[in-house]
């Protein structure tokens, strides 16, 4: 029997490499005679990096970059194991340099975080030779519009007597913005496809945009949500009369504190479902053909998982090559029935009737242990 086991991370427990691996000794446990191909994935929010270069045989590296808070930080990025024919493929994490995890609890505050240092990573992945980037958006602790990454590629903005505003923009700093000149851009991005991994459909401004959606749980307050609102719109006009890019209203422009708008426009990137795009890197097609049964995993299933997390992405993309998938969970939620419906063969509950805390110390042995139990499973009906 050959299995493919393509699970997401198990949040605060599990990587989705380990979790793989998990699964993986489970099954050769049940099944000594398996062959088994391990395919970590991700939704492309946090964990996307080590996910993908697991899955592809990457290489991680580091870079000395500027925080959400401007101070020095190491941050990690990788090159993907790219196939014979396949152009080099960086993936860059925007939590890596611009992440809320990176800015402590007291100090959070959108009007004053940048993205520069996603900009810095951009420019680092360009250098070693990447051909094409991916860049994850999600767990931002930013609302500059992606101000900041373009500074940090070569784009100028210039206050409203011509001066050049060089620290690094933030949130705060965009109502200072008269004029955009964008000549300067690294001019490798012209020839650099660059794909976003965004699974939200926000606009970039408004009562469902940035920073009235995401702001106040980035520190800002009912006042200051108001006022990057406006920053935002601000720059979405300068956007628009100066270099021709009207990305305010488009799905997805409020994502990661206006990033989506930011990649679009000073990136020329597209925006991409995360789970699909991560599947299309990893080159899930070709592995999960011929496979007899697929497995995924995270640490939760329920209705939000439908809207295109991991587990359902990965089995509707399984069915398409005829083959089942069956997810091995921490816990299953209301509306978590409903993915049996949608793609899934079946589903369990690893952690079912333990205390939370203990399930998720125990998550690697509960996961061995419930692949095995699915496997004798698949062997009695055979039998």
């Amino acid at each position: 029997m050959r299995y493919l086991c393509a699970p997401d991370s198990f949040k605060e427990s599990l990587s989705a490499l380990a979790a793989a691996e998990a699964m993986a000794r489970g099954i050769r446990r049940a099944d000594p005679r398996a062959v088994v191909d391990l395919c970590p994935i991700s939704d492309g929010g946090e964990g996307t990096v080590d996910a993908m270069l697991a899955a592809t045989r990457g290489r991680r590296m580091t870079a000395r970059v500027l925080s959400p808070l401007g101070e020095p930080i190491e941050a990690a990025w990788g090159l993907l194991g790219s196939r014979e024919g396949e152009p080099a493929t960086a993936i860059v994490e925007m939590a890596a340099a611009a992440g809320l995890g990176l800015v402590p609890a007291d100090k959070r505050d959108p009007m004053r975080t940048t993205t520069f240092g996603v900009g810095q990573l951009i420019k680092v992945a360009l250098d070693a030779g990447a051909q094409r980037l991916i860049l994850g958006i999600g767990g931002s602790a930013t609302n500059d519009g992606g101000a900041g990454m373009a500074q940090a590629l070569g784009v100028v903005f210039r206050d409203s007597l011509g001066r050049v505003l060089a620290a690094p923009m933030t949130g705060g700093l965009l109502a200072n913005v008269a004029a955009i000149d964008p000549s300067g851009l690294d001019p490798r991005l012209a020839a650099t496809p660059v794909v976003v991994a965004c699974d939200v459909t926000n606009p970039l401004t408004g009562p469902s945009g940035a920073s009235a959606i995401y702001g106040p749980q980035k520190g800002a307050t009912p006042t200051q949500v108001a006022q990057l609102d406006r920053n935002l719109a601000h720059l979405a006009a300068l956007l628009r009369t100066r270099l021709g890019r009207d990305v305010e209203t488009l799905p997805g422009a409020g994502a990661a504190g206006g990033m989506g708008a930011g990649s679009v426009a000073f990136l020329n990137a597209r925006l991409q479902r995360g789970v699909a795009l991560v599947l299309e890197a990893v080159g899930f097609g070709q592995r999960v053909a011929g496979c007899d049964w697929c497995f995924t995993g995270e640490g939760r299933l329920d209705g939000q998982s439908l809207a295109g997390k991991a587990c359902l992405g990965v089995a509707r993309a399984a069915r398409e090559h005829g083959v089942p998938t069956f997810a091995l969970v921490g816990s299953i939620g209301p509306g978590g029935e409903r993915a049996l419906q949608e793609g899934l063969a079946g589903s369990r509950a690893i952690g079912e009737g333990l205390p939370v805390a203990e399930s998720m110390r125990r998550a690697a042995d509960l996961l061995e242990n419930a692949a095995a139990e699915v496997v004798r499973g698949f062997q009695n009906k055979v039998g």
